[in-house]
């Protein structure tokens, strides 16, 4: 029989969390630290160290006790977790505890605990560590609780929680402190519950459906291969030689086939030294898996898997949502070929071009760059106009679809389509236009692989291609004592995980995302220190014609934070703006200051924008609105610099 502990909570006598917890001034908080430190001096005092506690015997969770009630109510628990809110009632109180399953309230009275240990509690502060014992039971609104019986602190926060209400909003300072995200924003922790299932999801899959092992391969390499791409560069002191960060999985995996490992995959990071975007970082997630006797076909059946059982498992449907638009990814997936997706929007035939110098004047004619085109084969212009003019046509890569046909020039790893010797048997998966997976029926010739290496490195040596595979001998003789054929399959884990989530941008999805560290300068040296000689400064001048305060309160100027910023493929001037406005919503925005700076150094700091411009499409983007500049002119040089603002100022604050 359920017991009447005979509690309710009258409204006149409890406090809400936002009288509890008011929104604080910078001053306040400082205030408030202090006062928590003073706290913590006095506990101290009364041989209450909190910092002394070693372990806590928990027996019970939160969520376990509610989705158990039945079979736990009146039952004795033992549970610890950080206090999210306190209700003083006299001589009885209410407060939420969060463990890592949710939140459960507490009711303790002075007369269980003695009065010594209800004026201690009355002293503990929201974010405050507490292990707890007590009877579970429901309040008179039937809210399931802990009558406490006994109450130890654990560990005294000397920081102030942002408020339950407003949250940690500030995108940078989430990134930044992740720790207090995950306290304060629950669907933030939910999103990494999600990820930690995808991750074992595709083990999974791997492991149980398919008989791969899981191996680990060096992050530190002498040559960065297996993808074309920018390396980080360090040095090993000891034995005085370079060393770069590992820019894929692919050749050390690859060596394992060879060495009679028929299926091995690793989970692991990678890391590139290029543009930061919502959906690139400089360290991601890739999982890579390599299966001997394996096919292109057999890697889109196992990627058609991976997706579909990740999607059941995260959200128990193989239908994805995100920003509003839906992907069915239950298999078979579609398939289309990149040069008759080319030849279908540019009119050019590529499949009857063989000469390299007639596709470089049929690609000018049709608006490319002379200057850029002037060294590239047909293979290499196919794929360069694939991505220029077809990536971005609504619906062709929204998905789930494979991208197969990819020119042999671009893809060195690839084996060649016997069919068609110009092309490789490889393919990318695509949803919402965004490159998911790249897999290959893996070239295993090293004759042929050494040709192509040679043809990358050329391109390296001359600077035509600064992201070129570099020559390795050593991967070439692997494949000289014999890899068997092989399929072979990677899969960007963070885009999959935003796809999952409902994620708009690749740090949602990382706990610790690169970071500018703050108090640093956003310019190189050579630009950090310039010295301007202001009487070489000239500035446009005044307007003499007035402009009434109606049209100027048209135009509406916001703050914005630059979430990501990355450079504009073939372009010289422009920069591509990700922006937080307030509204809750992403906004983009493309800006020609590339000359001035650099992407990297924009990411984290805060602007003005006109807001409500008409959008206006420039190299095929559409930009919506403009960023302030401030521009001047030095002895004949046009100088051009963002107005920036206080970190500290909201983002979607207007000005006036």
């Amino acid at each position: 029989m359920r017991k009447d502990y005979g509690i309710t909570m009258s409204n006149d006598n409890v406090k809400t969390p936002e009288q509890e917890q008011p929104e604080l001034t910078a001053e306040e908080i400082s205030e408030q630290r202090q006062i928590r430190r003073d706290k913590l001096q006095e506990l101290r005092a009364m041989g209450r160290d909190p910092f002394v506690q070693e372990t806590y015997d928990v027996t019970a969770h939160s969520k376990d006790i509610k989705d158990n009630y039945d079979a736990m109510e009146d039952q004795e628990v033992a549970v610890a977790g950080r206090i999210m809110s306190k209700r003083i009632m006299g001589k009885a109180a209410f407060f939420d505890i969060q463990d890592k399953q949710g939140r459960i309230q507490c009711y303790v009275k002075r007369d269980d605990i003695g009065t010594e240990e209800y004026t201690v509690f009355k002293t503990y502060d929201i974010g405050d560590l507490v292990g707890l014992k007590g009877i579970v039971f429901k309040t008179k609104t039937d809210e399931i609780s802990i009558h406490v019986q006994e109450l130890t602190l654990q560990a005294k926060s000397l920081q102030v929680l942002p408020d339950k209400w407003s949250g940690l909003v500030d995108t940078d300072l989430r990134y930044r402190q992740r720790y207090v995200d995950l306290i304060v924003n629950s669907d933030v922790r939910d999103t990494f519950l999600k990820r930690a299932k995808v991750v074992s999801t595709i083990r999974r899959v791997l492991e149980d459906d398919y008989g791969f092992l899981e191996v680990e391969t060096p992050v530190l390499q002498t040559i960065a291969g297996g993808a074309n791409a920018r390396p980080f560069n360090t040095h090993h002191n000891a034995l005085d030689f370079d060393l770069h960060l590992r820019i894929s999985l692919e050749l050390p995996l690859k060596r394992l086939i060879v060495g009679g490992l028929d299926r091995v995959y690793e989970l692991g990071k990678v890391f590139r030294n290029e543009g930061m975007d919502k959906n690139h970082s400089p360290e991601f997630t890739s999982m890579e898996c390599y299966m001997a006797y394996g096919n292109q076909e057999s890697m889109m059946d196992l990627m058609e898997q991976i997706v579909y059982k990740c999607a059941m498992e995260v959200n128990g449907s193989p239908i994805i949502s995100y920003e509003g638009k839906t992907f069915d990814v239950t298999p078979p997936w579609n398939k289309i070929d990149m040069t008759e997706s080319v030849i279908k929007v540019t009119g050019i035939p590529f499949d009857k071009i063989e000469d390299d110098a007639e596709a470089r004047e049929r690609a000018i004619a049709y608006g490319m760059e002379a200057e850029e085109v002037s060294n590239w084969t047909r293979g290499k212009i196919i794929a360069e106009m694939f991505d220029e003019y077809c990536e971005d046509i609504p619906g062709l890569l929204d998905g789930p679809v494979f991208l197969t046909g990819h020119p042999v020039e671009v893809s060195p790893l690839a084996k060649k389509d016997p069919k068609d010797p110009r092309i490789t048997r490889r393919f990318e998966a695509y949803i919402n236009g965004w490159e998911l997976s790249n897999a290959f029926s893996e070239l295993n010739d090293p004759i042929d692989q050494y040709e192509r290496f040679a043809e990358q490195q050329r391109e390296l040596d001359l600077g035509l291609d600064d992201e070129a595979h570099p020559m390795d001998m050593d991967f070439v003789n692997a494949l000289e004592v014999g890899m068997p054929p092989t399929g072979g399959l990677g899969i960007g884990v963070d885009r999959l995980v935003m796809l999952l989530t409902d994620s708009s941008t690749i740090r949602d999805v990382q706990l610790f995302p690169v970071m500018k560290p703050l108090g640093k300068g956003c310019s190189s040296e050579e630009k950090a220190e310039r010295k301007l000689d202001l009487s070489k400064v000239k500035v446009e001048p005044l307007f003499e014609e007035f402009v009434d305060f109606d049209t100027f309160s048209k135009s509406d100027f916001r703050v914005v934070k630059v979430l990501a910023c990355e450079e504009v493929p073939k372009s010289k001037k422009l920069l591509k703006f990700t922006l937080n406005d307030g509204s809750g919503k992403t906004r983009t925005i493309l800006s020609g200051i590339k000359e001035t700076y650099s992407a990297e150094e924009l990411v984290g700091k805060t602007l003005v924008a006109i807001t409500n411009l008409p959008p206006r499409k420039m190299m095929g983007l559409e930009s919506c609105g403009m960023l302030l500049s401030a521009i001047c002119d030095y002895d004949g040089e046009e100088i051009l610099n963002l107005v920036m603002l206080d970190d500290s100022i909201p983002a979607g604050s207007k000005l006036y």
